[in-house]
């Protein structure tokens, strides 16, 4: 039985994504280095601390991440352009899905790393006072990507051991076995790390303190969430909340003060590895953002309009459920600062009676009496041309278009690098933690407090007041509803449906397109078929329930 061992640059990683039987052992270590030579050395340790972080950009900003951790939700349907139907509409999903083999690979190799570095730490000679730092960075890390795992795929293999060989068999771990650890790792984290890094996106004692809140919410823990929760919003680390909710989105504003942890792309396009056929085995890097191409409607066929970089590229992969557009009041400046409506004449070529910078396209969640649309010279799609009596899609090329990951400062229009910071960890999250924490202790006014500060900042001028809830309105759908209006898009919607019992519930009741073969096993995702095949212990390393 052989199996796939990856050698990347000057560290060993070995990964559980294995090779067939037949397959001959590959090995990749360009270097010529091993671990044993890497780890010793100060110098050395921190490329491997480095190399740890970046293993969060094969998730977040990338269309593999937002199809798992996004859509086949109550929020989220399928675009004209979507790859992944078998994750957002439950399209006869299997092991065989390529988004969920590639974080399967990835995500091992980075919890592989991280046991690497963090059971040979003793012995790497770093200094004093930033040993128990790169611990805690490296337990964070290794809590973080075991959050995804077990969360994706439920009690599947664990250890804390790095692998450094051919490995044929892989274990079924219980769930609470992983929580225990995840536990663990970031209780030391929020011991060891400094409230400030001198490196910008490196993780803080803030922010081990916000997923620790956010990992107790996940299990049940009410208290300790809420207490972890209020020791972020009163530790005095410097976060607030952006004064408008649309400053959060300007690519000006990448380090915000809302931002409590990030996952840092770098201006030069260059160092996020796009291509990097030397420390990737498989011929291709993480690359850029790409969140912005993902959620855009089909806007350049339309006539006046042309394909350009204030627009974006519209990829078309999703678009909002009529549900999702539904949930913002009018009171509520949220909308106008996530969605896109309006699309003006750009194109040397323009329809009669409109010129460059008139309005050429305009889709909007609300109805316009045909007389109107009729009246108009330029192109309306409104909600029943975009959507069917029941919630089912009929235009799966034109909607409301989500514009909080777009990047007009991109090099070229087509262009689909974007160096836009993806935000994991925000302060109006850690609000709503608290929120659903004291409403599960029955604390609801204390509940609607929280939630109310967030409203508040999300009111447009004037309707502050209006926007204001009591504790008879908390319940659990509420504080869904409140999440999705604050965090739509932001690669958590799959887990905050799951973490509370909801997402099939939810799913069949608002998001029809996703209804149709959504199941109770779909709570889980199929374990890679490529995993499957590898292990010999194939008796006791099964297929998650429900899947062939």
């Amino acid at each position: 039985m052989n199996s796939l061992i990856r050698k990347a640059g000057i560290w060993t990683i070995s990964l559980l994504a294995f090779s067939s039987c037949e397959d001959a052992l590959e090995e990749y270590n360009p270097s010529g280095l091993t671990a044993e030579t890497v780890y010793t050395t100060p110098e050395g340790f921190e490329t491997l601390v480095n190399a740890a972080y970046s293993y969060q950009r094969w998730w977040y900003g990338k269309e593999e991440g937002y199809n798992i951790a996004e859509t086949g939700t109550d929020i989220w349907t399928s675009g004209a352009g979507e790859v992944y139907r078998d994750l957002t509409q439950y399209l006869n999903l299997q092991g065989s899905n390529a988004a969920l083999t590639n974080e399967w690979r990835e995500l091992y190799a980075a919890v592989n790393l991280c046991n690497g570095g963090i059971n040979r730490i003793e012995g790497a000679g770093l200094p004093a006072a930033i040993r128990p730092v790169r611990e805690g960075e490296l337990r964070f890390l290794r809590a973080f990507y075991y959050w995804h795992i077990v969360e994706t795929w439920g009690g599947v293999h664990f250890t804390t051991d790095e692998t450094g060989g051919i490995v044929t068999t892989a274990n079924k771990t219980p769930v609470e076995t992983f929580y225990n650890q995840i536990f663990e790792d970031l209780k030391t984290a929020v011991a060891n790390l400094p409230a400030t890094q001198p490196q910008y996106g490196r993780v803080t004692k803030g922010a081990a303190q916000a997923f620790l809140a956010r990992m107790y919410l996940t299990r049940g823990m009410n208290k300790e969430a809420l207490d972890m929760a209020e020791a972020v919003l009163n530790g005095n680390y410097g976060y607030q909340l952006e004064s408008n909710f649309a400053n959060l989105w300007n690519m000006g504003n990448l380090k915000s003060k809302e931002v409590i942890y990030t996952v840092d792309y770098a201006a030069n396009l260059a160092l996020n590895d796009l291509s990097n056929s030397t420390f990737n085995p498989y011929g291709h890097g993480r690359g850029s953002n790409n969140a912005h191409l993902l959620f855009l409607m089909k806007y350049d066929d339309r006539p006046g309009m042309i394909r350009d970089l204030p627009n974006g590229r519209p990829f078309n992969r999703y678009m909002p459920t009529r549900f999702l557009l539904d949930l913002f009041s009018e009171n509520d400046a949220r909308y106008e600062s996530s969605f896109m409506e309006t699309w003006y004449a750009n194109s040397a070529t323009l329809p009669a009676g409109i010129a460059k910078g008139d309005t050429a396209v305009y889709v909007t969640r609300k109805n316009i009496p045909d007389a109107i649309e009729n009246s108009k010279k330029y192109q309306t799609y409104d909600r029943d041309d975009v959507y069917m009596a029941d919630g089912l899609v009929k235009d799966n090329l034109r909607y409301p278009t989500l514009s909080k990951f777009m990047d007009p400062t991109r090099a070229s229009l087509n262009e689909a690098q974007s160096a836009r910071d993806v935000f994991v960890i925000r302060l109006a999250e850690v609000y709503l933690i608290a929120a659903e924490a004291q409403l599960q202790l029955g604390n609801k006014a204390e509940a609607a407090r929280h939630i109310n500060i967030i409203r508040t900042r999300a009111a447009k001028p004037g309707k502050a007041a209006a926007m204001q809830i009591t504790a008879a309105d908390v319940t659990l759908d509420f504080i869904l509803d409140e999440r999705a209006r604050e965090l739509a898009g932001e690669q958590l919607r799959w887990f905050d449906l799951k973490r509370t019992g909801k997402l099939v519930e939810r799913v069949k009741k608002y998001a029809p397109d996703n209804a149709i073969n959504i199941q109770e096993h779909h709570v889980l995702r199929p374990i890679p078929q490529t995993q499957l095949d590898a292990v010999v212990n194939k008796a006791e390393f099964k297929q998650n329930e429900g899947y062939q």
